[in-house]
């Protein structure tokens, strides 16, 4: 095979004279994104390649060149990038960066509405409402409506926040959304319906505003107000927009109908890194933004500053294997380094123990706790790990969370084994019972109080004759006694895993599909703990295990220096945009890394304008995608079909690109299945359709 050596030419130098020295501080990828003229811009941005600092540069730039900071616009998706990034232009070149409009679209969109307010309807001191004052306003248009939430098993305000979030922000329909996400409230669609609007005119009346609505009529604004919109769009000339990859259909229409008029647009993103489909954020802006600018110039940022070549060889070729992105190739400034280690483990306890033990290795070796990350594909990957990090007294913080042990959900369904187990336990009794309708903590304290004097508390609950409570409680205490008299025998106290599904049937899977928005990932985490209390004989020996944190002996760690020294265990999703010396990814087995979920999703469809073939600026990945596409409609438009699989793929990139200098992925051969079941497991098909030779095989015995 043909050796490849990589040269670069130095930038060439600006052709005028800038305070800022703009040829000696950027590279030459870099400095032709911040010399570009005007006119629509796309800037695909591999990982660890300086998008920030070029987005910066290319502000104090246009300063430079005489731009008024009034009309510059970044759009961010953090308010603190955003100071960040004008902070650091003010540095440059000396210009108050207060006068420059920055910020999140929530943010630049709330100062917008509040002076043109009155178009929609709204005062200027409408009120912003957070998470919880949109749950609580949708609870009240429920009950507005008098609808029977117990009888109907209709979903609670957070839920509906939810749901409603996402189809406005998405412009999904109602239906498909629910089919695809919350198929059991199919039948409650017209109901929702109502709740919606209600929830709006109550909004209206109150004068205020969801974080959505700062969007939603944003847009109205500039489609619907024809001198609004002709205000709003001269305000600005340059438009800059970071992180474009994460936008949603909401956002990327606004940041088109800002810019019709001067054109001068310019999207930051990396196609390889849009791992956000769950929360709305659409790949399709994107893939088509030279379809929809079909003049637009397209750049790419490819020199990575981060990763050593090993470990961007890895991720280069694993990214190849999706159809539907810009094909980039990261180049390493960093020196060589050891190759990405593939460590296959006889079970999930044993990759917990390698995982502990070599990060003991590590920290020996030199690399501080605070520069290693454990990163996962779901939460409750983590649960051996975080076990086995407390009895080696490793310290560690959760970015994806809270512990797994300590998440609402596992908490309730343990509070129903801990009563088994201990039933002079008065919190798992009151966590219990408020689980179910119509109890709160008053009646909850009452019927504690009636049972918690006699000799046997469970005994005396499940025997007594008496009523307990109201009519109404009455009856969800007899159903939450008929689970614990299930719970109450020899064969469930012998074998948790099958005490935890008993109440995952009977309850709390209806109650956790009507209670949280994410309910299908916290039911994943409670089948994931039944697999888990499988190894255990006993209800008492798996809680114990639960609880006690023994150190192993010789291995005590006392952790020298800040208490900022600990080991990160994190999400993909959470980890994006940060790094560490050292990663490991585990859980790399196919169906959980890529997610078999996922995988079975409805494909992403993108619809492509009809005159895709007569586009000289459209990337040669897109021309592609003719390949693939349905036959034209009656407007000449087409359509494609890019799996779940891609985006996967796209999230064990973001995995791999964390790392700067080691890379471990790990994979147990042997899982439990949700059965009682050990299963063969086949490593992820990320690892299997790479080049062996990327990799350092480890054994482990």
């Amino acid at each position: 095979m043909t050796k490849i050596r990589h040269y670069k030419l130095e930038p060439k130098a600006p052709s005028r004279n800038y305070k800022v020295r703009y040829d000696a501080d950027l590279n030459r990828e870099q400095l032709d994104v911040v010399m570009a003229g005007d006119g629509p811009i796309l800037v695909i941005a591999g990982a660890g390649s300086g998008k920030t600092r070029a987005l910066t540069f290319r502000v104090s730039r246009l300063v430079e060149d005489g731009t008024d900071p009034t009309r510059i616009l970044l759009l961010t998706f953090t308010n603190k990038a955003s100071r960040s990034m004008l902070s650091r232009v003010e540095e440059l070149v000396q210009v108050d960066t207060r006068s420059i409009w920055g910020g999140t679209f929530h943010s630049v969109g709330n100062r917008l509405l509040r002076r043109h307010a009155e178009l929609l309807g709204f005062r200027s001191n409408f009120t912003i409402l957070d998470e919880d004052d949109a749950k609580e306003t949708m609870e009240s248009a429920v009950s507005s409506l008098g609808i029977d939430t117990l009888a109907k098993r209709f979903p609670r305000g957070d839920v509906l926040a939810s749901i409603h979030s996402y189809v406005v922000n998405t412009g999904c329909d109602l239906v498909a959304y629910l089919e695809g996400n919350h198929p059991h409230f199919l039948g409650l669609t017209s109901e929702i319906r109502g709740v919606f609007d209600r929830y709006a005119e109550k909004k209206r009346d109150s004068n205020a505003m969801d974080f959505d609505d700062l969007l939603l009529h944003w847009r109205t604004l500039l489609v619907s107000h024809p001198e609004a919109s002709q205000a709003i769009r001269s305000r600005f000339r340059h438009i800059l927009v970071d992180e474009y990859q994460d936008t949603n259909h909401l956002q990327a229409e606004i940041v088109d109908l800002l810019a019709q008029d001067h054109r001068n647009v310019m999207v930051v993103g990396d196609d390889a890194q849009a791992i956000y489909s769950f929360r709305g954020a659409s790949f399709e802006n994107i893939l088509t933004f030279p379809l929809r600018w079909p003049d637009c110039r397209a750049f790419r940022l490819e020199t990575n500053y981060r990763s050593t070549p090993e470990i961007l060889a890895l991720a280069n070729q694993s990214i190849t294997h999706n159809r539907f992105q810009f094909p980039k190739e990261l180049l390493a400034v960093r020196a060589s380094g050891p190759n990405p280690a593939l460590v296959p483990l006889d079970s999930v306890d044993q990759q917990a123990q390698f995982v502990a033990s070599y990060i003991l290795q590590l920290r020996d070796e030199g690399t501080s706790l605070g520069e290693i990350a454990v990163l996962y594909r779901s939460h409750y990957q983590v649960m051996e790990l975080e076990m086995e990090l407390s009895r080696r007294n490793i310290p560690y913080e959760i970015r994806s969370g809270i512990r797994f042990m300590e998440q609402a959900h596992i908490k309730d369904v343990l509070a129903f084994i801990r009563i088994i187990d201990n039933p002079s336990e008065e919190l798992s009794w009151k966590r219990a019972m408020k689980l179910f309708p119509r109890v709160g903590e008053r009646i909850a304290a009452e019927v504690w109080e009636r049972i918690a004097s006699r000799h046997d508390t469970l005994a005396s609950f499940l025997a007594t004759k008496q009523a307990l409570a109201s009519r109404a409680a009455g009856e969800s205490l007899r159903f939450f006694a008929a689970i614990l008299r299930k719970l109450d025998s020899e064969t469930m106290r012998r074998c948790p895993a099958d005490a935890i599904r008993h109440v995952l049937d009977e309850h709390y899977r209806a109650y956790a599909r009507l209670k949280f928005p994410n309910a299908q990932t916290r039911l994943d985490d409670l089948e994931e703990l039944a697999g888990f209390a499988l190894k255990y004989d006993s209800v008492s020996e798996f809680l114990r295990d639960l609880t006690l944190e023994r150190p192993i002996a010789g291995e005590e760690l006392v952790v020298a220096g800040t208490e900022d020294e600990k080991v990160v265990l994190s999400s993909v999703h959470q980890a994006k945009g940060l790094e560490w010396d050292a990663v490991f990814v585990i859980g790399l087995c196919e169906g959980r890394f890529p997610s078999a979920r996922a995988m079975k999703d409805q494909a992403t469809i993108v619809r492509l304008p009809p005159k895709l073939g007569e586009l000289p600026a459209a990337d040669a990945a897109l021309v592609r995608m003719m390949d693939v596409a349905s036959p034209a409609d009656e407007t000449g438009h087409r359509e494609i079909s890019i799996p779940g699989e891609e985006e996967e793929r796209r999230l064990f990139h973001v995995a791999v690109t964390r790392a700067r200098r080691e890379l471990f992925l790990t994979y147990p051969v042997m899982m439990r299945d949700r059965g009682r079941y050990e299963v063969l497991m086949e490593a992820s098909r990320f690892v299997r359709e790479v080049d062996e030779d990327l990799f350092e095989k480890i054994i482990v015995s």
